[in-house]
């Protein structure tokens, strides 16, 4: 007889897992399911986690490399140990994950290793490496999440023509380093290369990079990314990769790009390979998308999804609010996501974040707003530690003051976004946000002051 349980997750990425916790937490027999010998998915294994170990590893680089000596630090001849550089990566990635693993266990959570693949809407098949086993639940969440985009023209190798999985840990350091795609994952990647050493271009698609957020954040982020020796080519159709030599055309016109690398970030897809959907009744949209209604269930009884698989913003933290708000509707809860509030981030140095609505958003959909910027360069605290690059920008309801989005490009923005998702989670006014005490000297005062300038108010700023 099949082992029975409450709830089964299909994927043990940040909303698997997180939706598996929380029902553990609440009562329910639950099991874990994913091919990977360790909990975290994408994102703990070879994503989120071990992208922002390189990034911070990297950074420590360019310091030492290029800026120490400014701060009267001697360093004398600076090396990079790739090896010790990785093996780090590794180790915070083996820390996470052996983690979750502890955390599994001690709420009693099934975790198998396997793929999974439906033989009913109830009923699981699980391939493992020695035998195949059965599992029923009366609830089944999809969180089988994403894989990267790969170009029909441009295969995946695996070492020349990479995508991201490969691209945190190449064996050495490219000498020429191409990335297809202007997004989140190229321009993060492409600046842990250029710190070490290598030569980056990103080649980009669309009229700029980084292309959901506002002109004036992307102009300033791709002259700050410039002065870092990344190469930007926008408005390129790549056509191709032959003989160490990437293709695109611009405006009618052949350009080559020399490269002994190649990564491709062009996006993602939702994973839905050989889960047998249609033995269980799931449907797919015309993205292959796995159809949802509001509170995530699917075109099958007691099957649901959340994350990547679904539609909506590939974040990790979008994924997890799925999983614990699936996790408390199964249990009868009042689950809750507010998905108009899924903050964005760019973790290059300096950042990049938004939530909400942006001011080129605003003004196209014609909304009355009033908008308020505060540079960095103005903060003491940005000042005192060489973060003075980029600025703050609240955009705000022209009538009611209430806040609609926010952009901030500086060092830490992904932490200060955090503030303003805060205010707007409970209906904040602008004024709200500048009557807020922020400690000084702080790079949080700097979004204070976009909240007063708002209403022409910033004090340290005419």
């Amino acid at each position: 007889m099949p082992e029975t349980f409450d709830l089964i997750i299909i994927g043990a990425g940040p909303g698997g897992y997180v939706c598996a916790f929380r029902a553990a937490q609440l009562g329910l027999k639950v099991a874990l399911i994913d091919k990977r010998a360790t909990l975290g998915g994408t994102c703990l294994n070879v994503g989120c986690i071990p992208s922002k170990a390189l990034l911070h590893s990297s950074e420590q680089f360019a310091f030492a490399k290029g800026h120490a000596a400014a701060h009267g630090i001697k360093l004398g001849s600076v090396e990079l140990d790739l090896a010790t550089f990785l093996k780090r990566k590794d180790e915070v990635v083996a820390k996470n994950v052996g983690g979750l693993a502890l955390l599994a266990k001690a709420r009693k959570v099934t975790v198998l290793t396997g793929t999974a693949s439906f033989t009913s809407a109830s009923t699981l098949a699980v391939k493992g490496e020695k035998e195949t086993t059965t599992v029923t639940a009366k609830n089944i969440v999809i969180a089988t999440g994403s894989a990267p985009v790969e170009l029909p023209f441009m295969k995946f190798d695996g070492t020349t023509v990479v995508s991201s999985d490969q691209a945190i840990a190449f064996p050495a350091v490219p000498k020429k380093l191409i990335v297809v795609g202007g997004g989140v994952i190229g321009v993060e990647l492409g600046s842990v290369w250029a710190r070490l050493g290598a030569e980056v271009t990103v080649v980009e698609f669309l009229p700029k990079i980084i292309a959901t957020y506002d002109d004036d954040i992307v102009r300033n982020f791709t002259r700050i990314i410039g002065k870092q020796g990344i190469k930007i080519e926008t408005g390129a159709k790549v056509t191709g990769f032959a003989n160490g030599v990437l293709t695109a055309e611009r405006a009618g016109q052949k350009l080559e790009f020399p490269a002994d690398k190649v990564l491709v970030a062009v996006g993602r897809r939702p994973y839905t390979d050989h889960l047998g959907l249609e033995q269980a009744g799931v449907q797919l949209d015309e993205k292959k998308r796995v159809k949802v209604d509001a509170q995530l269930k699917t075109t099958a009884p007691g099957v649901w999804a959340i994350g990547d698989v679904i539609a909506g913003p590939m974040l990790a933290h979008k994924a997890e609010e799925d999983g614990y708000a699936v996790a408390e509707w199964i249990a009868g809860k009042a689950g809750h996501v507010n998905w108009d509030l899924v903050p964005a981030i760019v973790y290059t140095e300096p950042e990049v974040a938004s939530v909400g609505l942006g001011e080129d958003a605003a003004k196209a959909a014609n909304r009355a707003i009033n908008v308020g910027k505060f540079n960095f360069a103005a903060n003491g605290r940005a000042i005192a530690q060489d973060a003075t690059d980029g600025f703050v920008k609240i955009i705000a309801d022209a009538q009611t003051d209430k806040i609609l989005g926010a952009q901030i490009l500086g060092h830490g923005a992904g932490e200060l976004i955090s503030e303003v998702v805060t205010h707007m989670e409970y209906g904040g006014s602008a004024e709200d946000l500048a009557r807020t005490i922020h400690a000084h000297p702080t790079m949080s005062e700097a979004v204070k002051e976009a909240g007063l300038a708002v209403s022409k108010s910033a004090i340290h700023a005419l």
